[in-house]
């Protein structure tokens, strides 16, 4: 008698519909995240190209605030667009939230390439007249080889 219990008593196997729920609901979260990240630039700004550029392979900072000038000098953040006064109001802000360490946040500008430097050089003026010096600009590495 005491033979039989202990067959019955063996499953052979492990429970896996947990762990493949666990599995499906990473896989949703970072398609719908990664979604988002791509979403939140605009399609229609064309990078300029800088082959000699170095690979930035760092890190981003989570405080970067990414802002992006089109052909027609049009400033957006996330795809929503600003004017010069407010895009000084959204910096300046930032800045102040952050207190001491409000001057380190990261800006990175998103020109298209056939933006004039003008509306550039008004987008960097607006940052350092906030308090924001560590401006990066985003460029397309071609490879050329």
């Amino acid at each position: 008698m005491p033979r039989r219990n202990a067959q019955k008593n063996k499953s052979g196997g492990i429970n896996m519909t947990p762990m493949i729920d666990v599995v499906f609901q990473m896989i949703i979260f970072f398609v719908c995240t990664a979604q988002l990240e791509r979403e939140q630039f605009s399609e229609w700004i064309n990078l300029p190209n800088s082959p000699n550029a170095p690979e930035m392979a760092q890190e981003k900072d989570p405080r970067t605030i990414t802002i992006e000038v089109d052909d027609k000098g049009k400033i957006t953040i996330g795809r929503t667009p600003l004017s010069v006064s407010k895009l000084q109001k959204i910096l300046t802000k930032a800045v102040s939230d952050y207190g001491v360490h409000g001057p380190s946040i990261p800006i990175q500008i998103r020109a298209d390439h056939a933006s004039r430097h003008a509306n550039v050089k008004r987008v960097m003026d607006i940052c350092t007249a906030s308090g924001l010096y560590k401006i990066a600009f985003i460029a397309v590495k071609d490879d050329l080889e």
